[in-house]
């Protein structure tokens, strides 16, 4: 089912403090918004809008970046307003429009498949879980009722929608709610409830930020990849090796730029990810990458650890050759490493070893380089779902 999102990332956060807004706030090494926004971009949203405050684009600009398939707009004086904003400004022809809140950074795939699959015969359907503490009325902090929690439930977003439904229910301006699933209820639209997710969690207090961070770290696991590259020296006065470009009497020959430790690094990234090599992404036939930049690649694949919700944690290039002498740019190339990577120095080593005249490096032949990579990956709910 073709759908698009609204991501409403408008509020101003007042109850958890400060002067930033909750939803661009660092949770687990990046914005509380972006969380969201990379997994309905990797599960196939058509669109996604993102509806933010009057002052919230800069924000929003420096918190996706070098993210694509999104937009902003301005919100407006209610939630209803902004949504029904950001819904007039969708432009692709979609079966169902999602609508999540910014501060519920965790939503998976399987939440996401799950609502879809629900709209086969309904106009609406919540993700929502049954009360299951008493409930008082209270007023001045005395009670005045206790209340029964049978039949009821506490609701979170992401919330699907038929598009035609929920654009009908927002075509009145003067029409408001706390959700959209309440106005298509209004309207007479069937809104049903599947099963919730303690994960869809709404940060609101500051001591929900650990918590997240918690469950984010108890749905992650280590993996490591090797990579290996090699090239053959040809003519030339320079070479590119981790980025860095170095003078030398030759240069190594290949389809790019020939960086061997990049794309050694590129493939280990990429095997721990288990997303296969540099030539499934970047193949050596392709006449586009006949002498580009081998950053490129590495930044492709930091970019797809980064979609599975996935975090470098450190790696390490080892170079093979007789010359050029590697320790002199050895602290160069860990600084373009830690840039490319966007991972601390610390978490960047770089070494150089000789094969004492052995084998085709030690004969001048060539240079070869390998490099392992460890990141942190999340449990695998991704996917398009289209």
């Amino acid at each position: 089912m073709r759908f698009s999102v609204i991501l409403a990332a408008a509020g101003a956060g007042l109850r958890l403090g400060g002067n930033t807004p909750k939803q661009w706030l660092d949770l687990a090494g990046r914005p509380v918004a972006r969380w969201s926004l990379e997994t309905f971009l990797n599960c196939g949203a058509e669109e996604v809008l993102v509806v933010v405050n009057p002052d919230g684009r800069d924000e929003s600009d420096q918190a996706f970046s070098s993210l694509s398939g999104w937009r902003s707009i301005v919100g407006g004086a209610t939630r209803s307003d902004s949504v029904r904003r950001g819904v007039d400004a969708l432009t692709k022809p979609v079966e169902a429009i999602l609508i999540h809140d910014a501060a519920r950074p965790l939503v998976s795939h399987r939440h996401i498949a799950n609502l879809l699959a629900a709209l086969s015969d309904a106009e609406g359907a919540v993700p929502a879980l049954p009360l299951t503490d008493t409930i008082k009325r209270a007023q001045n902090g005395v009670v005045t009722e206790t209340v029964s929690r049978e039949n009821l439930f506490r609701v979170q977003t992401p919330q699907a929608f038929r598009a035609d439904a929920l654009r009908a229910a927002l075509a009145d301006p003067g029409r408001d709610a706390t959700d959209e699933a309440a106005l298509v209820e209004a309207d007479g639209g069937r809104v049903i409830l599947v099963t919730g997710d303690p994960m869809l969690m709404k940060l609101t207090f500051p001591e929900d930020f650990p918590m997240a961070e918690r469950l984010i770290a108890s749905s992650r696991h280590v993996r490591v990849g090797h990579g290996f590259d090699a090239h053959r020296w040809g003519p030339g006065e320079s070479v590119w090796l981790c980025g860095v470009e170095i003078a030398h009497a030759q240069t190594l020959i290949g389809h790019s730029d020939a960086d061997a430790g990049l794309h050694a690094l590129t493939d280990a990234i990429l095997g721990a990810a288990g997303l296969g090599d540099i030539g499934d992404h970047f193949p050596p036939t392709d006449p586009k990458w006949k002498g580009a930049a081998s950053d490129i690649f590495l930044r492709h694949a930091v970019q797809l650890v980064h979609e599975q919700r996935g975090e470098i944690l450190n790696v390490d290039v080892t170079l093979i050759c007789e010359a050029p002498k590697i320790k002199p740019h050895r602290e160069a190339m860990r600084v373009r490493l830690s840039e490319i990577l966007s991972i601390g120095i610390d978490r960047v080593s770089v070494k150089a070893t000789t094969t004492e005249g052995m084998g085709f490096t030690g004969r001048g032949e060539g240079l070869a380089a390998q490099a392992t990579a460890t990141i942190l990956c999340a449990n695998s709910e991704t996917g398009s779902v289209t």
